[in-house]
């Protein structure tokens, strides 16, 4: 692998964990919010990832592959509905939609996130230190 690839690759992981803390982000401020149509009404989003690949000779050679954010998806999870005829907000049948938005998953993708960010920081500083200790070397 050639030495400053390792950057790029704990790069595309420190993008692809800070989309997935915004997300979270707004999935969590979104969690109460509510609304009197189902197609008003927040949905939970995700990040869709995948491994990124290199044409097929580089791939011979080089075995590292980077983060590819593929794209954002609502959740498919039903939205609660609640009757609540007295809210300002509800429908002709007295219902209010809210998200379909699970604060303790969203709390737990945000401490994996949060994690997996540092662990890129970590692979980045070592490297760093590494090629720095080599240069040292040489001197």
């Amino acid at each position: 692998m050639p030495s400053f690839k390792i950057f790029d690759v704990a790069g595309s992981g420190m993008n692809a964990q800070m989309l997935r803390l915004n997300l979270t982000a707004s999935n969590l401020a979104n969690a109460d919010s509510v609304s009197s149509s189902i197609e008003q009404t927040y949905k939970s989003r995700q990040p869709v990832f995948s491994a990124r690949f290199q044409s097929t000779l580089d791939r011979l050679r080089d075995t590292t592959t980077e983060v590819e954010v593929l794209g954002v998806v609502e959740s498919p999870a039903p939205l609660q509905r609640e009757y609540r005829p007295n809210h300002p907000l509800a429908n002709e049948d007295g219902y209010i939609f809210r998200p379909n938005v699970n604060t303790v998953e969203e709390l737990a993708n945000m401490i994996s996130a949060s994690r997996s960010y540092q662990n890129n920081i970590e692979v980045l500083n070592t490297a760093k230190e590494m090629m720095l200790q080599t240069l040292r070397m040489g001197q």
